[in-house]
């Protein structure tokens, strides 16, 4: 496997917001070197934020999503220091701050460092963003920024007295994974937690609501660790725009955990599942998949579990997870006790007949059935 230094994508864009009438200090347009691209971009009258500045070029489409992800596009002029998302299996992450007192930027108002990914690390890509923007508001020219950035593509290490030093082996994908807090998912939505377990489990689609990309952006990170036997957080999109061709890319994924701060989505059950209004702490199911996701003994059993272990002061997050991936792999047991292999496949596959002699209540093995589907495990 590669290191997580040589999953970055060559890619860092730099969007300014300047002053009202100003031109870009950047008055020219040059090749650093093959392959990579340095551009200019004037910002117009009315104060909208330009691209300015990327290496090496991105396509048109890309570039139109990370400034429709940057807040300094936004009408209501909201400060968000740091955002990420996913789209097209990329990561991106991106750094605002705003400029005060310096003589390398006296026309710029705010800017915003983005960089994309192969890999999901908030906390990495927040530290190097960091220092990638205090190395711009000294100079105010991309060319210092790139030496960090080749130095980190290069040799996972960038550092100086003045800039602060980052080094990319210090930030485990693993960390990022168990960065949010399952405990704090419980204390909000208590039994109905099992709700968004189940959904999960079965691969469905869920939607999560806010107004604040924050809230969003720390519940939704979270999730996937309630079915941690699969650590894949390829599932989430924590911030997606009622946009077509964003709409259409999530669409194409047959699962997944979204965030919208538009209200508007709520409208669209064509998109989820499961919709959780994370504002007012309510969880909707979708008609389409009630009878998927009917709830009895055994999710009662799980929530129960989830709950308690949970609300229990001793233990921390990481052990939540640990006790409801324990329950998940008994459950994942009896769905393979429940298999054979036929027809000369490698895979095993659900035995209906098999199943129905358990004689589990209803609402188990019809979860169990649904589970195997989603598992690959049903004869086609």
């Amino acid at each position: 496997m590669a290191e997580p230094e040589t999953e970055l994508l060559l890619a860092v864009g730099l969007i300014a917001q300047v002053l009202p009438y100003g031109l870009n200090r950047i008055g020219r347009t040059g090749c650093l070197g093959s392959g990579e691209h340095l551009s200019t971009i004037e910002k117009d009258t009315n104060g909208d934020a330009l691209w300015v500045w990327c290496y090496p070029s991105v396509t048109a489409e890309l570039r139109s999503l990370l400034l429709r992800k940057c807040c300094l596009t936004d009408e209501n002029k909201l400060l968000h220091t740091f955002v990420f998302g996913q789209y097209k299996r990329s990561w991106f992450y991106i750094t605002t701050v705003e400029v005060q007192d310096s003589p390398a930027l006296k026309k710029v108002t705010h800017f915003s460092i983005v960089l994309t990914a192969k890999d999901f690390n908030p906390e990495k890509y927040a530290a190097f963003t960091r220092i990638l923007c205090r190395i711009y508001l000294k100079h105010g020219s991309p060319v210092k920024m790139m030496e960090s950035y080749i130095a980190v593509l290069t040799k996972g290490i960038c550092q100086s007295e003045e800039n602060g030093s980052f080094l990319s082996k210090d930030f485990d994908a693993r960390k990022a994974y168990l960065a949010g807090s399952i405990k704090d998912i419980v204390s909000q939505f208590g039994m109905e937690t099992v709700i968004l377990y189940t959904a999960l489990m079965l691969k469905k689609r869920i939607v999560v609501y806010h107004p604040r990309i924050e809230a969003i952006q720390e519940f939704t990170r979270t999730l996937p660790a309630l079915v941690w036997h699969r650590q894949d957080w390829s599932i989430l999109h924590s911030y997606v725009h009622l946009n077509e061709g964003e709409v259409e890319a999530l669409k194409a994924c047959t699962g997944y955990i979204a965030g919208f701060t538009d209200s508007e989505v709520s409208s669209r059950p064509d998109l989820y599942d499961v919709y959780v209004n994370l504002a007012d702490s309510e969880i909707t199911i979708s008609p389409v998949v009630k009878e998927a996701m009917t709830m009895g003994k055994l999710h009662k059993e799980i929530g129960q579990l989830i709950v308690q272990s949970a609300e229990d002061p001793d233990k921390s997050d990481s052990q939540v997870i640990k006790d409801i991936s324990l329950k998940t792999k008994e459950i994942l047991a009896t769905l393979a006790s429940l298999t054979e292999v036929s027809d000369g496949n490698e895979k095993p596959t659900l035995n209906s007949e098999a199943l129905k002699q358990k004689r589990f209540p209803p609402a188990t093995e019809n979860f169990l059935f649904h589970l195997a589907a989603a598992e690959q495990m049903l004869k086609i």
